[in-house]
């Protein structure tokens, strides 16, 4: 931290921690306690003190590996350090000189925190800038005083609905929310700029050491409030499910803070955060979230040594959901693109659906009318194949039929010889695929979720063939339209459908078993999963999973035989197959909304005397009965459980390569509860030990589907994690 005074007496300290970014670990507190001792003993010969940054960004934050490490053993260690860090801030807001923060780059988290610290907030105006408070993604809080302060800027209600949901904001919108005070379009001014401010305003104070100050939407025993103080943690239950401890931590200390002193407000602050820290959901979500996800956009995955090559023209085969939406993101990122279908019309109408997509955008205000145009004139429909000549990458988007995927690729592979090709897929493996084209070392999976523009992951596929240079460039393309990539080896299903296939499954069982499907449906929701298991099949069609069935067997595999395929039958027999048919196991109304089928109950549900027939199993967790005598927990269980052991299942194939690829590839690529961090990280959090019995309780009960492989009994004896 370089401290430097200038001629009129404002002291610049300019924060430059070793390494890439400045963030709050033992070495800033040292620092900060030294600049903040020197600046009390000089304070009568100083106007007053500007804090900044020396890095890209101006405050990264607090240091994770400190957190994360945090046991009970520690708490002492723990609590002295965020009082150190807290005391810190509060003596320099109470320095009786002013000082003013310019925000050169990102102010997150504890660089915000300590921005609010300050009278003034002086930031750069630029589209890279983000401002926010994003600890409850990670299973968190601002602790540093961000709950604290912001809920006497600008009120709880204003305050909770940038913190529970840890939005990050552009600059104007941190100006319009009151996290920061003046926009600076130039980044060389803005030190300049605090530095007036600072000469201009000797007697600054924060406006909660004033007489008098009082939170703008809360007063002790004002029955006016009492509508926000109920309706906070409704609607966030209606968000989260209760599966977040960290958002429900965040209302209770704003609404606890605002009723109190400021110091006392801080403390309180503390003791929740202190809580979380100590929590195992912090835990997963910061392993998953920060670590992994840091990992893999890194390059984990990615061959090593191979230069790095942006993808400038691509050719998408098929203009259906999934192309339309690959071609979306690849022309947002800047890519020219080639929208190919069976005839002109065809592939004019993909466009076309793209430019309605985005047109909502413009009015929303995300997009301006330029950027609109120039999106869009990336993007050249086309109905022949010459027309993908000098593309560097084709991805085949083609309905999931080996036959009509074979005649594609290779008409496609010919046109363009010296491109990567790759299939979207989802099931099919790639190596057999790869046969299609004369070069299958430049072949590779490029697996895509829908709604593509929306869905964060890319599985990446390697094909028996598929050379490191192929996979390096389908990395660098992943990262390149912005999405999070996931490399995995060959096999039918990959990892993502097989255990998005036995989430559905194991849902529509129960379903066969007698259970309320809107129990089924509730319990999933409130473990944390995206979707409910037959909210989900509906949305990709019930026949996908027929189709899959179908191409196994032609290719020789064994009956895939599972209670569930019975009710798929009979469903898509009624013609209800799905939200694009506007019936499956929900009624879709023209207008959008939906509600189960009632028919579900007439059909597999059970009378009052079958469900009295069968008694809860001994050993199960206790709980509310969920129906046929089966707890609510073991529903949960059988949902999560399921999962996590196909995901153990896939990683001893082999077609796994990576713990951080099976966590971030379970959570954005099928919806798997964040709070546990991915499929892995679950069995981690329960412990492998606990996690085996468990299973095999749900194995004697349920089915062999839920019976722990070996390798998870070895881990489990050693005492091992993932």
């Amino acid at each position: 931290m370089r401290y430097d005074r200038d001629d009129d007496g404002v002291v610049t300290l300019t924060l430059d921690l070793p390494g890439s970014a400045n963030v709050m670990n033992s070495t800033y507190r040292t620092a900060m306690a030294g600049a903040v001792g020197r600046l009390e003993a000089e304070r009568a010969t100083i106007a007053g003190v500007v804090i900044t940054s020396a890095k890209k960004s101006f405050f990264a934050g607090a240091d994770l590996n400190e957190l994360i490490r945090a046991t009970p053993e520690l708490l002492d260690e723990f609590t002295s350090m965020l009082t150190d860090v807290k005391g810190q801030m509060r003596r320099l807001e109470r320095l009786g000189v002013p000082v003013a923060a310019a925000v050169t780059g990102s102010a997150l988290g504890g660089g915000l925190e300590l921005a609010l610290a300050c009278h003034h907030r002086v930031c750069w105006d630029d589209a890279s800038v983000r401002i926010g408070l994003p600890e409850t993604t990670l299973g968190l809080l601002p602790g540093g005083g961000g709950v604290t302060r912001s809920v006497r800027m600008m009120g709880v209600q204003a305050a909770l609905g940038l913190i529970t949901e840890g939005r990050q904001l552009r600059p104007a919108a941190a100006l319009a929310a009151g996290w920061v005070d003046e926009l600076v379009p130039s980044r060389a001014d803005v030190v300049e700029r605090a530095r007036a401010w600072v000469l201009a305003n000797p007697s600054a104070t924060q406006p909660w050491d004033r007489p008098g100050h009082r939170v703008p939407d809360l007063r002790p025993l004002d029955p006016s409030t009492y509508g926000l103080l109920s309706a906070a943690p409704a609607v966030s239950y209606q968000r989260t499910h209760g599966c977040y401890p960290a958002v429900d931590a965040a209302i209770a200390c704003a609404v606890e803070g605002a009723l109190l002193d400021f110091d006392t407000a801080l403390e309180i602050e503390g003791r929740y955060l202190t809580e979380l820290v100590l929590g195992q959901v912090s835990k997963n979500m910061i392993s998953a979230f920060w670590f992994q996800l840091n990992e893999i956009n890194a390059g984990g995955s990615r061959p090593q040594g191979l230069p790095r090559t942006p993808v400038r023209r691509v050719g998408v085969l098929g203009a259906g959901m999934m192309g339309v939406g690959i071609a979306h993101v690849s022309a947002q990122a800047g890519i020219e693109v080639v929208l190919k279908d069976v005839d002109t019309t065809a592939a004019e109408r993909g466009k076309a659906a793209i430019a309605e997509r985005i047109e909502r955008d413009v009015v929303k205000g995300r997009l301006d009318a330029q950027a609109r145009d120039a999106l869009l004139a990336r993007i050249t429909p086309a109905d022949a194949y010459d027309a993908l000549a000098g593309c560097d990458l084709i991805i085949e988007a083609v309905f999931e039929d080996r036959d009509v995927k074979n005649a594609v690729l290779a008409e496609a592979a010919a046109a363009a010889p010296d491109a990567v090709v790759a299939s979207n897929t989802s099931t099919l493996p790639i190596t057999g695929l790869a046969k299609a084209v004369a070069t299958p070392e430049r072949f590779v999976g490029l697996h895509f979720f829908s709604p593509v523009h929306r869905m964060r992951l890319v599985e990446i596929i390697r094909g028996e063939h598929t050379s490191d240079e192929t996979l390096a460039r389908a990395f660098d393309f992943v990262l390149q339209i912005k999405k999070t990539p996931i490399v995995v080896n060959d096999s039918r299903g990959f990892y993502t459908s097989r255990v998005f296939g036995t989430y559905v499954t194991e849902g529509i069982a129960m379903l066969a078993e007698g259970l309320p499907a809107a129990l089924v449906e509730n319990v999933a929701r409130r473990s944390g999963m995206a979707l409910g298991p037959l909210e989900v099949c509906d949305e990709v069609t019930l026949t996908l999973p027929l189709k899959v069935r179908e191409q196994a067997l032609k290719d020789g595999q064994e009956e895939l035989a599972h209670p569930a395929y019975g009710v798929i039958e009979a469903m898509v027999a009624l013609g209800r197959t799905g939200k694009a048919a506007g019936s499956g196991f929900y009624d879709y109304a023209a207008g959008g909304g939906k509600r189960l089928w009632d028919g579900l109950a007439q059909r597999w549900g059970r009378s009052d005397r079958q469900q009295g027939e069968r008694a809860p199993r001994a050993g199960s967790v206790r709980g509310a009965e969920a129906g046929v005598g089966i707890p609510e927990q073991d529903v949960r269980d059988r949902l999560l459980y399921i999962q996590a052991l196909e995901t153990v299942r896939v990683l001893d194939e082999g077609v796994l390569r990576a713990v951080a690829d099976a966590n971030l590839g379970s959570i954005f690529g099928i919806g798997f509860a964040p709070w546990t961090g991915g499929t892995l990280q679950f069995v981690n959090s329960v412990g492998a030990e606990t996690f085996v019995a468990r299973a095999d309780f749900l194995a004697d009960a349920y089915g062999e589907r839920f019976r722990p492989p070996a390798s998870l009994r070895e881990l489990a004896a050693t005492g091992g994690r993932y």
